[in-house]
């Protein structure tokens, strides 16, 4: 089996100008770049992607943390950001780590001495916590923002004021807010684009705050019947679906006296296009947020600025 060393010999060039040219070809002169490949076209020589990115101080490891593996709104952002990993060459792992205690934060640490960069999903992570694990590596936060940190967000809040709005403008004159996990930013940012919609036009009801499961739902559905609402948004799909499910087993249709929205695949799967839906991109949010942190790992000299992004996210509704 070649080697780097007989690679180098068969081009004329030493061993280190050799592995610049293989792995940093903008580092040699581009004839020498030239020469080197050919040599290791000739010999069959593959350099090792670990030796690689080593010499250039890197592990080649990059690492997705999120709060927990139940919920199924982190599967997709994993799958966009394995793949946008492979298209930079890195290696992702996946960590379960919900950032709320410094307990955990002495847990990121121990991870970020194995990786070159981390994309961080934290709903319910302090601040201060936050913004310490960034200090550590190169750090891309997930549907959370925080002042001096890169971010990806599906711009969620949006579109659950747009829903209030059409709900509020189709003749409903009660409506409610089932709410997230206690602490979370995203439930934040949703209860207050609910409130600014329903201000002076409706009477809004905000319940919670409740996890996000389908055992929520159905725990909520006394309290919504209790406040008269015609039309509910939930936090979460698994919250809305098992109100649903309580409203059913109450003998009460919906959609029908009670419209809970929820996502497009479910609500198709539920009654066609009757159901109002949103339709956040999981995937879209891992592709962005792994792009993002590849280039901030690219980035040469000054740490790259930091990165804020806000992904629409469409609203359908039924007869639109």
């Amino acid at each position: 089996m070649s080697t780097l060393a007989d690679v180098a010999a068969l081009a004329t060039v030493s061993k280190s100008t050799a592995s610049r040219a293989l792995s940093r070809p903008d580092l040699v002169a581009p004839e020498t770049a030239a020469r080197v490949r050919a040599a290791a076209e000739q010999l069959g020589f593959v350099p090792s992607r670990v030796a690689s990115q080593l010499a250039r101080g890197r592990t080649g490891i990059v690492a997705l943390v999120v709060p927990t593996l139940d919920n199924t709104f982190f599967t997709p952002i994993i799958s966009g950001a394995q793949a946008r990993a492979d298209l930079a060459d890195l290696q992702l792992t996946v960590s379960v780590n919900p950032m709320e205690e410094p307990a955990q934060l002495r847990a990121f640490e121990r991870l970020t001495r194995q990786v070159d960069g981390v994309i961080v999903v934290a709903p319910r992570g302090a601040d201060e916590l936050l913004q310490a694990a960034g200090a550590l590596r190169p750090t891309v936060l997930v549907d959370r923002e925080l002042a001096g940190m890169s971010s990806i967000v599906a711009d969620t809040a949006t579109a659950f004021g747009t829903l209030m709005r059409r709900f509020i403008a189709d003749g409903h004159r009660s409506v409610a807010y089932i709410g997230g996990p206690e602490g979370s930013w995203q439930d934040r940012q949703r209860t207050r684009a609910v409130t600014e919609a329903a201000q002076g036009r409706a009477g809004l009801t905000v319940l919670g705050p409740a996890p996000s499961t389908f055992a929520a739902g159905v725990s909520s559905v006394e309290a919504v019947l209790a406040c008269g609402a015609t039309a509910v948004v939930p936090y979460a799909t698994s919250i809305g679906l098992g109100l649903v499910f309580g409203l059913h087993a109450r003998g009460i249709a919906s959609p029908g006296d009670v419209i809970v929205s929820t996502e497009r695949m479910v609500a198709e799967a539920l009654g066609g296009g009757t159901i109002p839906a949103i339709d956040v991109d999981g995937e879209g949010l891992g592709t962005a947020a792994m792009a993002a942190l590849a280039d901030a790992l690219e980035s040469k000299g000054a740490p790259a600025a930091p990165v804020r992004r806000r992904l629409s996210v469409p609203v359908f509704w039924p007869g639109a």
